[in-house]
């Protein structure tokens, strides 16, 4: 607590940083207006009941801070920007091209850009699809409604999530911690209140036992991902000795390799790709084509059987620990940047041995860092399943958990980097 407080008040000490952080919330603010101004032409009361009596679309509304059920501007949030993130990451796999773009400074920006480009297409069509999914369902949208309004609906749907999209990349641009992640972090902290109101109207002493089961297994999580989070092995760096005066010196410093180096993301990715095919299937449901209602139906069996579930969603956070690694963790510029410094692993030849090493490190590591993250996303699954009276809401606080830990841990981390290099430079 005293650590806390100290480091608070070196913040407030340094008025380039404490405006950095004032910005950062003023943008927050911003998003949590725009998420309370709705978009005509829906019925909000039964919006609210349908996303409630609904899992999969009540798992996108926490993400969204609740904008998504009061159809406010932003209601998609920063989802068809995470979209197109995925799909060029994707092919960044496929197309040699791109993957050497990747590796380039500018041809990083060039791929930024095109992921902005190709998320207004995914936000015109998940805003789309979110209509139909509405009208179809019945009595949500208003009935007066004209193709115009519904494609002026459309339109503004598109707009504020590309307005979500800018307000993320100006809160990177302050290197208080990735935008998106964020934004989504806003999100998911303003629903705690209404959260915590529901729990206390609903609560019943009988429910006691559950309730204090919950918290030990949230308090388990939570220790989890900090242990995961701040793991890291340091591997020995040496300098080649260089004459000073009459003696030799040298210097030794180390490599720090985080277990998961690929912090909250790969969770998001898991997130948006586990709720895509469930959203689809509804769809499908209720086009009033056989075969397609049919096939849409066992979509969303399949996707309601809690075993399925969790496979998949540990998969996916599985594989995408490792694929946002390879993306990001980039041993060939590591062993050039050794070599041209002079520096070295101790028993490890520069250049390709370097590479070989590094990978096989950060492949150790990622393996026992991905099963760790993917187990503590299915737990609440796990519980649910093992469970009778276990809730939906369970799995969404346990996915929630993860990711607002995990987004607090790399903030506060990113602030104390920008404090000391605000003391280096007084020093």
């Amino acid at each position: 607590m005293y650590y806390m407080w100290q480091t608070i008040l070196k913040v407030w000490q340094h008025k380039d940083l404490r405006n950095k952080i004032a910005y950062v919330l003023g943008l927050l603010i911003i998003f949590r207006l725009a998420a309370h101004i709705p978009i005509p032409g829906v019925d909000i009361n039964n919006l609210r009941n349908f996303f409630s009596s609904n899992a999969y679309l009540g798992f996108l509304n926490v993400f969204s801070g609740g904008a998504l059920e009061n159809f406010s501007l932003v209601m998609l949030g920063v989802g068809p920007y995470i979209t197109a993130s995925i799909i060029f990451q994707l092919l960044g796999m496929i197309v040699p091209k791109l993957e050497e773009m990747q590796k380039e400074t500018d041809g990083h920006r060039k791929i930024q850009q095109w992921t902005r480009y190709l998320a207004v297409p995914m936000a015109l069509i998940q805003g789309y699809a979110t209509l139909m999914i509405l009208q179809r369902t019945g009595g949500l949208l208003l009935n007066d409604i004209t193709i115009w309004q519904k494609a002026m609906i459309v339109c503004l749907i598109t707009g504020g999530s590309i307005f979500a999209m800018w307000l993320g990349e100006l809160i990177t641009e302050k290197n208080i911690g990735n935008g998106i992640s964020i934004i989504i972090f806003a999100g998911i902290v303003a629903r705690l209140p209404q959260a915590t109101q529901q729990l206390l109207v609903s609560y019943d002493s009988s429910q006691l036992p559950l309730v204090v089961f919950y918290l030990a297994v949230a308090l388990v999580m939570i220790f989890g991902v900090v242990y995961i989070t701040e793991g890291q092995r340091n591997i020995p760096i040496a300098t080649a000795r260089q004459m000073r005066g009459q003696s030799l010196a040298g210097r030794e410093t180390h490599l720090p390799m985080r277990v998961n180096q690929a912090g909250v993301i790969p969770i998001i990715f898991a997130v948006s790709l586990v709720l895509i095919p469930p959203i689809i299937g509804q769809y499908m449901a209720g086009t009033g084509i056989g075969w397609l209602v049919t096939f849409g139906n066992g979509i969303v069996y399949a996707f309601n059987n809690k075993l399925i579930y969790g496979l998949l969603y540990f998969f996916f956070v599985f594989v995408f620990t490792y694929f946002y690694t390879a993306v990001v963790f980039k041993p060939e510029q590591i062993a050039e940047n050794l070599q041209k410094r002079g520096s070295f692993i101790p028993g490890i030849r520069p250049g390709k041995a370097t590479i070989e090493y590094l990978q096989y490190v950060s492949n150790r590591l990622l393996l026992a860092g991905a099963v760790f993250l993917g187990l503590v996303a299915v737990l609440p699954v796990i519980i649910q399943a093992l469970i009778s009276g276990s809730t939906n809401s369970f799995i969404v606080g346990g996915t929630s958990l993860l990711i607002v830990v995990s987004v607090a841990i790399e903030t506060v981390k990113q602030i104390e980097a920008q404090l000391q290099v605000r003391e280096y430079e007084a020093f």
